[in-house]
Parts: C-alpha cells; sequence; structure tokens
C-alpha cells in the first residue's frame, strides 16, 4: 500500500472532506428522527433531555457512503492512501474544537476552579470547563460519539476496499475483521441509549482530553489491525482457527453488550427482568443477577475479548495490532479499580456484601 506523502494540497483536501463530514453529521443530528429521553441525574440533581438519532445518523451515513461509490465512483480506499494527511488535519481540528468550547464554556462554567495560572488553564483545557456544552439543541459531547465510531467504521471500510483494489479479493481474515466491527458497531447504535449511563456524559467536563479520544483516538488508532490486513503473506484462515475466532468475539460481544444492557435497563427500571427473571438486588440499589452476580466489572472483560479478536485476525505477525486490546488490558482495570474506589464510598457495607457475592472483577481467582 503506497502512502501520500503530506503536503499542503492532500491537507487543503483532507480539510475540506473531513468538515464536510463533521459537519454534515452535525446538521443532521439536527433534523433526523430518534426518541427523545430524558438523562441520569448530573452532579447537580438536574436532568437533561436527549434526541437519539445515532442509528438514524449511523444508516443515512452509509447510504451516503455507498452512494458516493456507487454513483460518483469515489474510492474509500483515498482515505488510506492519505492517512496521516487525515490525521494531522483531525488533531488540528480537535485543538480547534477544544479552544472554542474553552471559550464559549467560560460563560456557563460548571468545574470547580483547577489552579491559576498556567496550570490553572492546561488543567482546564484538558478536562474541560463545561458538563454539557449544547449548540442548537445537540449534546455536543455525546454528538462527539458519532464522527467517532462513525469514521471508525468508513475507515474499516477504506482498508477492505484497499485490499480490493490491490488484490482483487477479500481475505477470510479481512471478512472476519469486517464482519466483527461492523456488528459491534450497530449493535453499539442499536443500544445507543446506554451512552446516557456512561460516566464521562454524566459527570466529567468536555475537554479536550475527551475531545481527541473520540475525534482522533478511537478512529485512527482502533482501525490499526487494517493495516496489517492490508499486507498479510499468510495463506487464508483454515475453517477451524476461523471458527475459534467468530466463536472468541461472539462470547466476548455478548458478555458486553449483555452486561451493558442489563445494567441499563436495572438503573431505568428496578423492576426490570434479567435473564428472564425479575432483577436480584441488594438493598434495592446493586444488581446480583445476570452477568452483575457473577463479576463485578465483567463488562469489561467482554469489552477485552471483543478487541483481542479483532488483534488476532492479524495473526502473529506483529505486535503492533496487539497494543489496542493492550492498551484495553491497561486502562479498563485502571478504570475497574476507580470505580471501585468511587462505589465503596458510595455504598459502603452494602458494597461489601456484593463483592462477597461476585467474588471477582474480571477474571475468575486473578483480578
Amino acid at each position: 500500500m503506497e502512502l501520500q506523502p503530506i503536503t499542503l494540497a492532500s491537507l487543503a483536501l483532507a480539510s475540506v472532506v473531513y468538515s464536510a463530514f463533521f459537519f454534515g453529521l452535525l446538521g443532521a443530528s439536527m433534523v433526523l428522527p430518534g426518541p427523545v429521553v430524558e438523562g441520569f441525574p448530573a452532579p447537580d440533581g438536574t436532568r437533561k433531555r436527549y434526541r437519539m438519532n445515532g442509528l438514524s445518523l449511523w444508516v443515512a451515513t452509509h447510504i451516503v457512503v455507498g452512494s458516493g461509490i456507487m454513483v460518483l465512483g469515489w474510492s474509500p480506499s483515498h482515505l488510506v492512501h492519505h492517512f496521516w494527511s487525515y490525521f494531522v488535519v483531525v488533531n488540528l481540528f480537535s485543538v480547534g474544537w477544544m479552544a472554542i468550547l474553552y471559550r464559549g464554556g467560560q460563560r456557563r462554567r460548571t468545574a470547580a476552579p483547577r489552579g491559576s495560572g498556567v496550570v490553572g488553564l492546561c488543567a482546564d483545557l484538558w478536562y474541560g470547563v463545561e458538563l454539557n456544552p449544547t449548540w442548537r439543541g445537540v449534546d455536543l459531547k455525546v454528538f462527539a460519539y458519532q464522527p467517532s465510531l462513525i469514521g471508525l467504521s468508513i475507515l474499516n471500510i477504506a482498508f477492505a476496499w484497499a485490499q480490493w483494489e490491490a488484490t482483487g479479493r477479500l481475505s477470510p481474515q479481512m471478512i472476519a475483521y469486517q464482519a466483527f466491527w461492523w456488528l459491534y458497531l450497530t449493535t453499539h447504535y442499536l443500544h445507543e441509549l446506554g451512552v446516557l449511563s456512561m460516566w464521562d456524559v454524566i459527570a466529567e467536563e468536555f475537554g479536550f482530553m475527551l475531545v481527541w479520544g473520540d475525534l482522533v483516538l478511537v478512529p485512527f488508532f482502533y482501525c490499526i489491525g487494517g493495516w496489517w490486513l492490508l499486507s498479510d503473506p499468510r495463506p487464508d484462515l483454515g475453517g477451524v482457527a476461523l471458527a475459534a475466532l467468530v466463536g472468541l468475539h461472539l462470547l466476548g460481544h455478548w458478555i458486553f453488550r449483555g452486561a451493558n444492557a442489563q445494567k441499563d435497563r436495572f438503573k431505568r427500571d428496578r423492576n426490570a427482568r434479567i435473564w428472564g427473571r425479575p432483577a436480584k438486588t441488594l438493598g434495592g440499589r446493586l444488581l446480583v443477577s445476570g452477568w452483575w452476580g457473577i463479576g463485578r466489572k465483567i463488562n469489561y472483560t467482554g469489552e477485552i475479548m471483543v478487541y483481542l479478536s479483532f488483534a488476532l485476525c492479524t495473526g502473529l505477525q506483529s505486535l503492533v495490532p496487539y497494543l489496542l486490546p493492550l492498551w484495553l488490558c491497561i486502562l479498563l482495570p485502571h478504570r475497574a479499580w476507580r470505580d471501585e474506589k468511587r462505589c465503596r464510598a458510595k455504598y459502603g457495607e452494602l458494597w461489601d456484601r456484593y463483592c462477597a457475592v461476585a467474588k471477582f472483577r474480571m477474571i475468575p481467582f486473578l483480578y
């Protein structure tokens, strides 16, 4: 795969394309249909209403991209050839958005002071100063998931398209990789309400940390396996290995999405049914049914399994594609530790009782 150098012309083109993509999604999010739901209480007790039209955006974007390919002859492999130009542009875009959020958020600041001088300024820029910045009715923090995940999907398609153009076929490994990502992202949008129960949506201000993570880290880092599938010298993956890989992904996917869905249902309705039975709780506050009666952070276990399946599609030719699941193996245990500290402070003795039921966090007998 020949990568094109970064030039002023490539940067200008990438700027136009990415701006059209970002602002097209933002404009579409104002008009496309979706249920209007109430979010969870913010730290000050207020609750915000959201139009959850991510699924409409997901479908509409792929219709537009598909139409561009079939009608206009656009090749998604352009994104791979000019990958580094887009990477530079989106980083600069993230910095610009951070500055706009900081300036606008100063008038509606929700974050407590983080210090004075340069240290305080850097902390405010990194973490953000406003909890729920909104533009024309669109919550920008929730919206940021759209260019993040839809952008990742389009980049993944670009790698498959590039392999098709280079070889005239898709390897079984590439097909599995594309199918795994498509299932993972589609089920995200089918269960999009779960976004509203996430800690960053409920309690974290919107600054560069979240902006860069959404716009740059997720689409440009999470597609890393595509590079090794493009240059994969191995023969096609055999049936047994492919079946094992599919099994790993489906099991991890079931645990990850299932656990998150169970928690979200319970938060919205204490009388929810889990695995066909009324939810069991401790003190009416902590769920001990379903996956949450097995592991305290078992959703993270499933997520790591899913991301390991992405990396395994590339074989064992390089450690680099495994940086993604390795990154989660560092991030998620640390997040689990932070979550448990917060839960222990919040629930006290009830949390100890829960730990006696769900005896491990993520890995039986180990962690």
